[in-house]
């Protein structure tokens, strides 16, 4: 198989491509925070309840992305993401037709099945149509359009399904897939037929401890984050009386500092990937330990949600790149994977704020909680550190 160069692609159109799916996927992803109570209230189930919606997609991504990397590694890279995205169109239109709260659990879960492979084979894309030296802000490129997602995506998926309906949002967010369909088909080229993998080696390059502490890291920064994310619209209504306006805006808010976040996270990645990920671990852990302090006020609120999500994204290209290195014989497999434990802690993060108000602690200490989450994924990282260099990835036909 003679495999494209990086020089045969464009990169600007194959990043722009991934990054339009990477917004799908992010708004179909974050837009039931915003929408808790809403969906509750149409599937007759309480808020908690209806947060497991969230840890039931997030779990779905943990074991669908290896099955689904495997799976589709014997088509080539533009077959491969397209047809990930024709997944995540029928999941978000069963959302959208789901008549009860089981069902949508369902739909949930076959949505979730697109999310850990597409940004697994993304990454190894995106990383290997530009040098070397600026494969950290590749990735972040291509995450970008998770970040975007949360500026313009969910605050509007939030407004229609509080206007109009849940359905609709879901619905809404269908024709986002088919437009990354369009745009990957567009951009990479049809190319041949992947390899069927050697599913023993790369198994088995996963098993070794830096890629599984690497992988650890992730699940705790994830869960810091989604502690608090999975119920930001019930803590805003509670803690600052936050009317659904204001909701909207802290959403976008929060996509803004998700966007300043990945941009950091990029460019200190491309400089230290095990420094990025130290430095972002620590600052997560003390914003969410302030936040409860200035949660209870609309300005508070509105600041230090802002520094949140810049804190919380940031960490996503360090992490991501460090299962990369840490597994550079396996690179698409460990990087689907290492959605897969993004979204285990956010199943963890979902799940210990359900816990926490189930608990009647309340909502700010669902906050303590991530920071605490956060502090373990920084022990991770200290007490296991080894230095790692960035492998160019190889770019299979695409």
């Amino acid at each position: 198989m003679t495999a494209s160069s990086p020089d045969s692609l464009h990169p600007r159109r194959v990043l722009l491509a991934l990054a339009i799916g990477a917004f799908g996927i992010g708004t179909t992803e974050f837009s039931p925070m915003g929408l808790l109570p809403v969906i509750a209230e149409g599937v007759k189930v309480s808020i908690p309840t209806a947060g497991l919606l969230v840890s039931a997609y997030a779990i779905g991504v943990m074991l669908g992305a290896p099955v689904m990397t495997l799976a589709f590694s014997r088509f080539g890279k533009r077959t491969a993401l397209m047809l990930l995205m024709g997944i995540f169109t029928l999941g978000n239109l069963m959302s959208a037709m789901a008549p009860g709260y089981y069902t949508l659990l369902l739909a949930r879960l076959v949505t979730s099945l697109n999310h850990g492979a597409f940004f697994g084979l993304g990454a190894v894309v995106a990383a290997s149509v530009v040098p070397k030296e600026k494969q950290g802000s590749a990735v972040a490129t291509m995450f970008l359009g998770l970040t975007i997602a949360n500026i313009g995506g969910v605050p509007a998926a939030t407004w229609i399904g509080q206007q109009v309906g849940w359905r609709t949002a879901f619905a809404g967010t269908a024709l986002i897939g088919l437009t990354a369909i369009l745009a990957l088909w567009t951009a990479l080229p049809k190319g041949s037929s992947g390899t069927r993998p050697d599913v023993a080696r790369e198994l088995k390059v996963l098993t070794r401890g830096p890629v599984l502490l690497a992988m650890a890291t992730t699940v705790m920064g994830a869960g810091a984050m989604f502690t608090l994310y999975t119920y930001v619209t019930p803590a805003l209504t509670q803690l600052a009386h936050a009317s659904n306006t204001f909701v909207t805006l802290a959403l976008a808010l929060i996509g803004v500092g998700f966007t300043i976040g990945n941009w950091a996270g990029g460019r200190l990645a491309d400089w230290s990937l095990d420094g990025a990920t130290k430095l972002f671990l620590a600052l997560l852990a003390v914003v969410m330990l302030v936040l409860p302090l200035v949660l209870t006020s609309q300005i508070g609120a509105a600041i230090g949600l802002l520094f949140w999500g810049a804190a919380a994204f940031a960490l996503v290209p360090p992490v991501q790149m460090r299962v990369m290195a840490a597994a550079s014989e396996a690179p698409g497999l460990a990087s689907s994977i290492n959605v897969g434990a993004f979204n285990l802690g956010n199943a963890l993060g979902a799940a210990s704020g359900a816990a926490v108000v189930k608990l009647g602690l309340g909502y700010g200490a669902v906050s303590v909680t991530g920071s605490l989450l956060a502090v373990t994924g920084l022990l991770l990282v200290l007490f296991g550190t080894r230095p790692m260099k960035i492998v160019q990835p190889h770019l299979a036909e695409a």
